[in-house]
């Protein structure tokens, strides 16, 4: 009879609902995130707690944000995903806004960001002189910024030692092993040209530097994309475990680590586990792992997996490919929930997924892909809200005024996930007026500052005053 197959939809619907429900988080929930997000930041900079920190806070040796008057010729390296650059860079002055570039996109095979590490770096070193060879500079010594996208344990502006490879990266012998050493002695066995490295760069800050460039108010750096990072200008004598009072420094706070000393776990579901535990870091980076664009399809096949167990999805028949990790890149996501796309639409994106799906299949994966993407933006805002309070504390102000210059896919192309975003942060931050400004190349133009500007300041204290 018809009323059983109502009866069969209404106790599916609630199956859907349910599972969905782990994924709602209640404003007090969301209020918890910010105050565990400000204690663990508070415990990074703190000289006794900082090494056991799960939000690592570490020190940039960026002592302040470009004032417009850098100038000269920039070599930049960036490493921090699938691809790799290089760029030239031009600051001329005078033109507050004008940079110029040049660069070129090397890809890095999976047997090379999991191989040895001497095999990355002459991978890297070959393509700066296949770079250098294209530019017709192989004799020209440039200063040079690498945007190195890794925790490292910075002990100066051109040290820093790797602390452990993320993002699928597993090359062997780096992890406690100086990035630029390890970078020069590849030049070094090349032996065809010599650079002068001076800077090591976190994305987050080039990504800050950038903005700042355009907008002096922007002192945060925000990563959505692969990965999930924040850095911000935090005060000198906060930052227990470097020398000296005076003045500001840009921490790279590393916040994807938040939540490894197991003080998110009642907002983590089980689904979340399961992604940690088939990930190449188990454990580890629990919030990148709940907040970034690496993770974020993971999670959602692990939802569709159990949700077709359960009859509930592709007519209960679990293929190949839906067992496939990695299917659901990010900008599948971001396809899928697209206001813009009609049912039809999102079935042919699972049909070149190789899921073969009926409409009602659609709507169901389509919620799924906005529950998690909607709780990734909302506990990245509150990790966010911490940060702006912490700051706004830092200057003893009633009302903080501040730019968050901000890079990555998810960020940019999902249709939801800024706005949301922006809407938590406003809540759980409400004394804080925040603006979110688009970075325009991060990782190439901001290293070419954070160059510019740590050569300045070389130049500054070497001046006898």
């Amino acid at each position: 009879p018809p009323w059983l197959s109502l009866v069969r939809l209404a106790s599916q619907r609630k199956e859907i609902d349910d599972t969905l429900a782990a994924f709602a988080l209640s404003p007090t929930q969301l209020q918890e995130v910010k105050a565990k997000m400000h204690m663990e930041l508070e415990r990074g900079l703190k000289k006794d707690s900082h090494p056991t920190a799960s939000v690592k806070m570490l020190p940039t040796y960026v002592y302040r944000t470009p004032d417009g008057t850098e100038r000269g010729k920039y070599l930049a390296l960036d490493l921090g995903g699938t691809n790799f650059r290089v760029l030239v860079v031009k600051i001329r002055t005078g033109m507050r806004n004008s940079v110029r570039m040049y660069n070129k996109i090397y890809a890095i095979p999976l047997e090379i960001m999991q191989g040895t590490g001497e095999e990355l770096f002459d991978h890297i070193v070959q393509c700066i002189s296949d770079f250098l060879d294209y530019m017709g500079m192989k004799n020209t010594r440039l200063p040079l910024g690498f945007t190195f996208s890794f925790p490292c344990n910075q002990t100066g502006i051109d040290k820093g030692d790797l602390v452990c490879w993320t993002k699928g990266f597993k090359a062997t012998e780096c992890e406690g092993y100086d990035v630029v050493d390890m970078l020069r002695e590849a030049i070094k066995r090349r032996n065809e040209f010599d650079l002068d490295i001076v800077a090591i760069v976190n994305d987050t800050v080039g990504t800050m530097m950038t903005c700042a460039y355009e907008d002096p108010k922007c002192q945060i750096g925000l990563i959505a994309g692969t990965g999930s990072n924040v850095c911000y200008m935090e005060e000198m004598k906060n930052i227990e475990f470097v020398e000296g009072d005076e003045g500001q420094m840009c921490v790279n706070t590393e916040w994807g680590g938040f939540g490894e000393n197991d003080n998110i776990e009642d907002i983590r579901t089980r689904y979340d586990r399961e992604v940690d535990g088939g990930s190449l870091n188990p454990g580890k980076q629990r919030f990148e792992k709940m907040t970034s664009g690496m993770y974020l399809g993971e999670i959602v096949r692990q939802i569709l997996i159990d949700l077709t167990k359960h009859g509930l999805l592709f007519r209960g028949r679990i293929t190949e490919r839906l067992k496939t990790k990695g299917i659901f890149e990010t900008k599948f996501l971001s396809q899928i929930e697209s206001d813009r796309l009609a049912l039809l639409q999102v079935r042919s994106i699972l049909q070149s997924l190789g899921l073969d799906s009926t409409c009602d299949d659609s709507i169901i994966v389509k919620e799924v892909c906005g529950a998690v993407s909607h709780r990734a933006a909302q506990i990245c805002g509150a990790g966010m809200a911490a940060v702006v309070d912490k700051i706004r504390e830092n200057r003893g102000l009633d009302n903080l005024e501040i730019t968050v210059g901000v890079d990555g896919t998810l960020y940019k192309l999902h249709p939801h996930f800024s706005t949301i975003l922006k809407d938590t942060v406003r809540e759980l931050a409400p004394n804080c007026k925040v603006d979110f400004i688009l970075s325009e190349d991060g990782s190439g133009k901001g290293a070419a500052l954070i160059t510019a500007v740590a050569q300045q300041h070389h130049i500054e204290k070497q001046e006898p005053h």
